[in-house]
C-alpha cells in the first residue's frame, strides 16, 4: 500500500511540473522579447524596466534606468524608433535584432543587437525576461561610457555689395567678461570702473554676478568689436578677462540697418512653427531686413556627430561614430547695392525722417535702399550703451521701421504719370496755352466750395512744358479730368499701379486710389496732381523715372546681382518715342530753367532732369497740414542714376526744395566719383 501511495505522489509531481513548464513555454523567449520592444519603440522606459530580469534589478535601479534612456534618447533626438528582430530559432534565449530611428544626425541603422533571455519564476509562475547591460542602448556601450552629441558648426552665408564689400559677415568680437576669483579683491570698486568704460549701469554688472556661483567660472557681461578702443581700458581692471568668439559683423553701420536687418537666437515660437524642422535650440534666424527676406538661401545648417565615448578612469579613451551629418555653409548674397552711395545718401539725409531709393535705369540693379534715421545692426550682437539708450528714447523716432518699403502721398513727382497718360490719350496738346488764371480753380459749381490751389500765378496762358517748370497743379487737374476716371485708372496699370514690384525685397504696392475707384471729379483733380489717394513707394517713383532714359520701357528691378541674373524689361513702351522726347525736354527745363521749381539741382557739364514735389497731409481742407518733400533726378547723357528721396515733416522748411540740395550733392559725387 505504501509504495503505491509514493507511486502516485511521484506522478503528481511529475505532472505539476509539466503542467508548470507547459505554461511557461505557452510564450516563447521570442514572443517574451516582442513585449520589451514594443514598449521600446514608445519610450515607455518604466515599462520596460519592468521586463527586467532580477540580476538587472540589481544591476541598475529603476530611476538610473529611465534617467540613462531618456537623457540619451532625448539627447540624441531619437524618435520613430522602429525594432526589426531577426529569424531566431524559437527555443534560442539569445535574440537578435537591428534599430532604426531618426536623430539629430539623420537615420541611424544600427545593426547587431543582441538581447539574452532568462526564465525566471514569478508568483509562481516561469516566464522570460531580458537580462539588461548598456548594450542594449548601443551595442558598442559598456557602463562607464557616454552618448555625446556634437554640433559642427556651418557659416552663415555673407552678404556682400556689388564690388564686394562686406555687409553683413562672419567674424570675431571680444566676449567681455570677469573672473571672479580676481575681481572680487576691489569689487565695487572695479564694478564702478567697468561700468563708467562700458557706459552701462551697475546693477547690470553686479546681477550677472549674482548668478553666478563659482569663482573659477568666466562671467559674460558684453561684446564688443574688435576695433573698439575701450578694451585696454577694461583689461587694466583686475579680473577683467576676455574672450575671442565668432559673431556676425555688420560693416556699413547706420546707412544699411534697415536694409540689411540683423539675426537673433530663434524663439520657442518660431521654433514650434518650423514646420521643416529645419531649426534647433541653438539656431539663429534673421529678424529683419536681407537677413530674413534671403533667410532661406543665408541659413547654414550645422551638422551633428552623435558618439560614445570610450571612458577609463574617468577619461576618454576613444570614440565610436554613431552617426553624422556634415555642416552645410549658407550661400553668400552679392547685391547690386553700391555701398558708397548708400553712406552718401544716409548722411545727406541727416536723421532727417524719411526714404530714398536709387537704380541704374539701364539693368534696374538696385543701387541704393535707404531708410533715415536708421540703426546699426552691430548693436543687436553687442549691446546699447546707457548715453545711446537715452539719445534714442529722447528722440521718439522709431529706428527700427523700415521706410524705403513704404508707400507715400507723391505730390507733384506724380505729374509725369499724369502727361504721360494724357499725352498718350490726346487729352492734352503739349503745345497747347492753357488760360489759367489767379490762384485757385474749380470745374464748376458743382464742386462747392472746394478748389485746386497752385504755387506760382506768374503765367496766365500754360502749355506741358510750363506746367512741369512751374509745377502747375491746375494744369494737371485739368488734364485728369478730360483723361476721365476709368481711362486714368486703366492707364495706370501700364506704370505698375496695383501690382506687386517684382523685386526680392517686399515693397508696398503703390495705388492711384483706394479700392482702385475714383469716385468722384474732385478726386480725380487731385489725384492729378499727386494729391488725393495716390500712395507711391521711392522705388517705384524712380523705376517710372528711368523709362524716360530707357526708351520707354521699366527695367525689372534687381537686388541680388549673379552670373544667372539676367536684366529684364518688367513694362515695354510704356511712354511713346515722341512723348518721352516732350517729357523729357519739360523735366530737363524743371532743373535748367531759371523759373524751374528744381534749379536749385543745376550741376555745371552734367544735364539733369527731375521734378520736385510736395505732398501736404492733412483731414481736412481747412487744416494746416504736414508735409513731405520729394525730388526725383537723373542724368540725362550716359544714364547711370535715377534716385528718388522723400523727407517728412519739410512745412516751414521750404517744401521740396529743402530736399533738391541733398539729391544734387548725391547725383554730383555719384556721376563724378
Amino acid at each position: 500500500m505504501k509504495r503505491i501511495k509514493v507511486k502516485l505522489l511521484l506522478i503528481s509531481l511529475i505532472l505539476i511540473t509539466i503542467l508548470v513548464f507547459t505554461a511557461c513555454d505557452k510564450q516563447t523567449a521570442s514572443e517574451a522579447f516582442n513585449t520589451y520592444e514594443v514598449k521600446w519603440e514608445d519610450k515607455d522606459y518604466e515599462a520596460m524596466y519592468e521586463i527586467l530580469s532580477k540580476d538587472s534589478k540589481k544591476y541598475i535601479s529603476k530611476e538610473d534606468f529611465i534617467d540613462r534612456y531618456k537623457n540619451i534618447y532625448d539627447g540624441i533626438g531619437a524618435k520613430d524608433i522602429n525594432i526589426s528582430v531577426n529569424e531566431n530559432d524559437e527555443d534560442s534565449e539569445e535574440i537578435k535584432f537591428d534599430i532604426s530611428m531618426n536623430t539629430l544626425a539623420g537615420k541611424v541603422e544600427i545593426e547587431a543587437y543582441e538581447a539574452k533571455m532568462v526564465k525566471e519564476k514569478i508568483d509562481d509562475e516561469y516566464i522570460w525576461l531580458v537580462e539588461w547591460d548598456e548594450s542594449l542602448i548601443f551595442p558598442q556601450m559598456s557602463k562607464e561610457d557616454k552618448v555625446r552629441v556634437d554640433t559642427l558648426d556651418a557659416k552663415r552665408g555673407e552678404i556682400y555689395d556689388k564690388f564686394g564689400n562686406g555687409l553683413a559677415i562672419n567674424g570675431t568680437r571680444y566676449n567681455i567678461g570677469i573672473y571672479p576669483k580676481l575681481f572680487e579683491n576691489q569689487k565695487q570698486n572695479n564694478i564702478s570702473k567697468m561700468s563708467q568704460i562700458l557706459d552701462i549701469d551697475e546693477e547690470r554688472i553686479k546681477t550677472a554676478l549674482e548668478k553666478n556661483t563659482n569663482p573659477e567660472y568666466f562671467v559674460p557681461i558684453v561684446k564688443i568689436s574688435v576695433d573698439n578702443t575701450i578694451l585696454s581700458e577694461l583689461l587694466e581692471i583686475e579680473g577683467v578677462k576676455y574672450q575671442e568668439i565668432n559673431e556676425r559683423i555688420y560693416p556699413g553701420g547706420e546707412a544699411f540697418g534697415a536694409l540689411i536687418g540683423y539675426i537673433r537666437p530663434i524663439t520657442k515660437e518660431e521654433l514650434e512653427k518650423d514646420e521643416e524642422n529645419f531649426y534647433n535650440n541653438r539656431s539663429v534666424i534673421g529678424k529683419l531686413g536681407l537677413e530674413t527676406v534671403y533667410e532661406k538661401t543665408l541659413r547654414a545648417n550645422d551638422g551633428k556627430e552623435i558618439y560614445i565615448s570610450k571612458i577609463s578612469d574617468g577619461e576618454e579613451i576613444d570614440k565610436i561614430i554613431i552617426a553624422k551629418t556634415r555642416p552645410e555653409d549658407g550661400e553668400d548674397l552679392k547685391l547690386a547695392i553700391d555701398s558708397s552711395l548708400q553712406e552718401k545718401i544716409y548722411e545727406e539725409m541727416d536723421g532727417e525722417v524719411g526714404a530714398s531709393s536709387a537704380i541704374d535705369p539701364k539693368s534696374g540693379e538696385v543701387l541704393a535702399m535707404v531708410s533715415s534715421p536708421s540703426f546699426d545692426s552691430n548693436i543687436f550682437s553687442t549691446y546699447l550703451s546707457d548715453s545711446e539708450a537715452q539719445k534714442f528714447d529722447e528722440e521718439n523716432i522709431d529706428r527700427l521701421q523700415n521706410r524705403f518699403n513704404d508707400v507715400y502721398s507723391p505730390g507733384s513727382t506724380f505729374k509725369l504719370v499724369t502727361a504721360a497718360i494724357a499725352l498718350d490719350k490726346g487729352s492734352i496738346d503739349p503745345s497747347e496755352k492753357i488760360n489759367i488764371s489767379g490762384k485757385s480753380w474749380q470745374k464748376d459749381k458743382s464742386w462747392g466750395d472746394y478748389k485746386v490751389n497752385r504755387v506760382s500765378q506768374k503765367l496766365s496762358n500754360v502749355d506741358l512744358n510750363d506746367a512741369f517748370v512751374y509745377s502747375d497743379n491746375i494744369y494737371f487737374a485739368m488734364a485728369a479730368i478730360k483723361i476721365g476716371a476709368q481711362d486714368f485708372l486703366d492707364s495706370s496699370k501700364k506704370f505698375g499701379f496695383n501690382e506687386e514690384l517684382p523685386v526680392s525685397y517686399p515693397i508696398e504696392k503703390s495705388q492711384i486710389a483706394n479700392k482702385n475707384q475714383i469716385d468722384s471729379e474732385v478726386l480725380l483733380a487731385n489725384t492729378g496732381y499727386g494729391q488725393g489717394q495716390v500712395l507711391v513707394s521711392p522705388l517705384h517713383l524712380s523705376l517710372i523715372y528711368s523709362s524716360l532714359v530707357n526708351n520707354g520701357d521699366i527695367m525689372k528691378p534687381t537686388l541680388e546681382i549673379d552670373e544667372t541674373i539676367k536684366s529684364e524689361i518688367w513694362k515695354e513702351d510704356i511712354i511713346s518715342d515722341q512723348n518721352k522726347d516732350i517729357l523729357l525736354d519739360s523735366l530737363t527745363n524743371v532743373i535748367e530753367d531759371e523759373n524751374g521749381t528744381g534749379k536749385e539741382a543745376k550741376i555745371n557739364g552734367i544735364k539733369l532732369a527731375g521734378k520736385t514735389g510736395t505732398a501736404e497731409l492733412k483731414s481736412s481742407k481747412d487744416e494746416k497740414g504736414k508735409e513731405n518733400g520729394w525730388f526725383v533726378a537723373m542724368n540725362v547723357d550716359e544714364p547711370k542714376l535715377v534716385i528718388s528721396m522723400m523727407i517728412e515733416g519739410v512745412e516751414g522748411r521750404g517744401g521740396s526744395h529743402f530736399v533738391v540740395p541733398k539729391v544734387k550733392n548725391i547725383i554730383e559725387e555719384y556721376l563724378k566719383k
